[in-house]
């Protein structure tokens, strides 16, 4: 074999090893990324926003309520005041008396849709009576005397809520209200001014306890605010002497605020 011939294959084998090594070690050398020198910060994590399924998952809340009173008297006594209006032709009618009420409550959840509410409240319940001479000819003197019962209470009430919805509710209860104060008030008045007016005590002709049920709906929002509107039905017999048969019936409009 030519020795010229022996050394040119072995110089081109040599370089043909050689090239496969260093592209083989440029294949399998790992990728080295350049160290960062700056300040570390953290990525934002995205979180999932959480909502309350109702008022009653919020833990124990107390709170003040206040509103108006539309009061009225319901029972055979106020029957038969209105069965002797209708021969008085207009002259003789009931209104009912307007009033507020105003109080603390607690809500104690028992779990993600009810609670219990007991609380107190000062209450205005009563009703009146208008009557007028019923004769035309005195029809110009305009003379008219009015009768109202005003009577105060200290309501306490014990609440069941249900809630439908987030904020909206459904309550109900029993009531216990304590009499804090009875008095009819009498004023008379001809061609637009009081002849007369005057206060009577007759707390001590009334039970110094009624009992009643309540019940009405509501809603309560995420900023502590809420409206109510209500009615309560009184059991009892309002006379203790049971010498005539009354009830208390009255319907509440409230604002309330939990904290």
């Amino acid at each position: 074999m030519n020795t010229k011939r022996l050394f040119g294959r072995l110089a081109a084998a040599t370089l043909f090893v050689t090239a496969f090594a260093t592209a083989s070690e440029a294949q399998i050398q790992p990728h080295r990324v350049p160290a960062y020198t700056g300040k570390a910060q953290a990525r934002p994590v995205r979180s999932t926003p959480s909502y309350s399924t109702s008022s009653a998952t919020d833990g124990v809340k107390f709170g003040i309520r206040a509103g108006v009173n539309v009061a009225d008297w319901s029972g055979d006594a106020v029957s038969s005041v209105m069965d002797l209006a209708e021969y008085t032709n207009g002259a003789v009618t009931k209104e009912m008396k307007t009033g507020f009420h105003a109080g603390l409550y607690a809500t104690l959840p028992l779990g993600p849709r009810f609670a219990i509410e007991p609380g107190v409240a000062y209450s205005e319940k009563g009703t009146a009576l208008t009557g007028r001479i019923p004769l035309e000819q005195f029809d110009f003197l305009n003379a008219k005397v009015k009768a109202t019962a005003r009577m105060a209470y200290l309501d306490i009430p014990l609440l069941a809520k249900a809630y439908l919805t987030d904020g909206f509710y459904l309550y109900a209860g029993p009531q216990a209200s304590v009499l804090l104060s009875g008095k009819a008030r009498v004023n008379a008045s001809a061609l637009g001014f009081s002849a007369f007016n005057k206060d009577f005590d007759i707390k001590e002709q009334f039970r110094p306890v009624d009992f009643s049920v309540t019940g009405g709906l509501g809603y309560q929002f995420q900023n502590g605010l809420g409206l109510s509107a209500g009615y309560d039905y009184g059991l009892s017999s309002l006379d203790k002497n049971n010498n005539f048969d009354a009830q208390n019936r009255v319907i509440k409009a409230s604002v309330n605020y939990s904290f």
